[in-house]
């Protein structure tokens, strides 16, 4: 079982749509908070509707290997970047690169329940999730 479809059936569990916006917002409660500093305008993600940031750094004890630190000012949308850092941490670059989000996203029936602005601010994230790993490598 993929790390994606441990998180597609933790949400299977839950009944409803009301149920899963509160484990969103459970999760993003969780979320360990960002540094102050982190929350630059370079590791904003500016095609969403709330504030997020997220940053992607190199694990200095597991060579190789990158975690995230992110923030929202929503609560769904928070949850929803929780989910991301918790699925891109702790992975190579180019396992993080191959993810297939948009299956976990479909799973989840994010288009469904989300507004489709929402809907493309959680799209936006994982772009400049990908896109600081790509900047990460490529120095």
């Amino acid at each position: 079982m993929t790390e994606i479809d441990e998180i597609a059936s933790d949400f299977e569990f839950l009944d409803d749509w009301e149920q899963r916006y509160q484990y969103l917002t459970e999760l993003g409660e969780a979320l360990p908070p960002m540094p102050e500093a982190e929350k630059t305008e370079a590791n904003r993600v500016k095609a969403c509707m709330s504030k997020v940031w997220v940053r992607a750094h190199w694990d200095q004890q597991k060579p190789n290997t990158l975690y995230f630190n992110g923030d929202c000012d929503t609560a769904i949308i928070k949850g929803v970047v929780a989910l991301l850092v918790q699925l891109f941490s702790g992975k190579t670059p180019e396992a993080i690169l191959a993810m297939d989000v948009d299956d976990l996203f479909e799973r989840l029936q994010l288009a469904e329940n989300l507004s489709p602005n929402r809907h493309v601010g959680v799209y936006a994230i994982v772009d400049v999730m990908k896109g600081q790993v790509e900047a990460l490598t490529s120095t």
